[in-house]
């Protein structure tokens, strides 16, 4: 048994005329399929690997954040200030925070200094002011001052307050370091349940 020849399609008028292709318009088509197969692949995987490589460093900034203890030297965010109710003044220096949380109490420790109309403006925010202050009352706890390491023993003279109040608004433990009369050294300890 033999099998069959297959018909051959015949060439179109435009295939017969066209000469055969050469080695530079080989090589030039080549290219262009390389080119367009590195694009449709090597572009996204490359950006995966960018991606990839970025969320592991933020992962590893926010561990590091989290992990920290201590005071952390800069600014609270501006939500944690508006959440913890602590208006640090502008142009305040050496400015401080560290945030605790668990289930029954978050806290916001921050210090700062500031000048004289800073102090008066941040009590006025937090909703007391100057007159609420008494000397030589260390208003923050032991077990907040051991947290971060605060020691109010140095020279003074001290001041402090608390300012209770009604959840779910923050209650603040403040004290203040008047030992430079132009420069106060602010303490506070804002406590909220969340």
């Amino acid at each position: 048994m033999t099998s069959a020849a297959l018909p051959h399609q015949p060439l179109t008028p435009q295939e017969a005329t066209r000469p055969p292709e050469n080695r530079r318009h080989m090589i030039r088509r080549r290219a262009l399929t390389l080119l367009t197969i590195v694009l449709l692949i090597g572009v996204p995987a490359g950006y995966l690997v960018i991606s990839a490589n970025q969320s592991r460093d933020s992962g590893k900034r926010k561990e590091e954040k989290w992990s920290a203890t201590g005071l952390t030297a800069g600014w609270p965010s501006l939500v944690q200030r508006r959440l913890y109710q602590v208006p640090v003044p502008p142009y305040s220096r050496d400015v401080a925070y560290y945030e605790t949380n668990n289930w029954k109490t978050s806290r916001l420790y921050t210090q700062f200094l500031t000048s004289n109309e800073g102090l008066e403006r941040f009590l006025n925010e937090t909703g007391t002011g100057l007159t609420a202050l008494k000397r030589d009352d260390i208003a923050i706890g032991t077990r907040d001052q051991q947290v971060i390491g605060w020691n109010f023993q140095g020279p003074g003279p001290w001041y402090g307050l608390v300012d209770k109040r009604k959840n779910p608004a923050p209650t603040h433990d403040i004290v203040v370091n008047r030992s430079n009369p132009a420069h106060p050294m602010v303490y506070v300890v804002s406590r909220t349940v969340p």
